[in-house]
């Protein structure tokens, strides 16, 4: 199991919020839904910057492009076609946000 990667502090990422982080190298873009966080890949396939967009509950908009995705699976709720990639996210006991930027378990299966 690949290691978890510290990214920022979780009151960095209010509730209905998405924030730009970097990984180790990677952007990232993590979201927090009600309290429950989330990361994806920061570029849409068109290039937009998902961690600059709009959050409404687990759905974030692509600023660049309007294209839709659900914070909790990477997928977009038009077409499962259309995605990006997910990380699997949990938070320590000092409020640290960690990454694991090795794909989860479902998507070894499809990447």
């Amino acid at each position: 199991m690949a290691d978890f990667v510290p990214v920022c502090k979780v009151d960095e990422v209010p509730p209905g919020t998405g924030k730009v982080v970097d990984a180790d190298g990677v952007e990232i873009a993590v979201f927090n839904a009600g309290g429950v966080f989330h990361a994806l890949e920061n570029s849409c396939p068109s290039g937009g910057s998902i961690g600059e967009g709009r959050l409404r509950g687990e759905v974030v908009t692509c600023p660049l492009d309007g294209e839709t995705y659900d914070v909790r699976t990477g997928i977009s709720p038009i077409s499962d076609a259309i995605f990006v990639r997910h990380f699997d996210v949990k938070v320590n006991s000092s409020g640290t946000l960690l990454v694991r930027l090795e794909p989860t378990e479902d998507e070894d299966d499809t990447i």
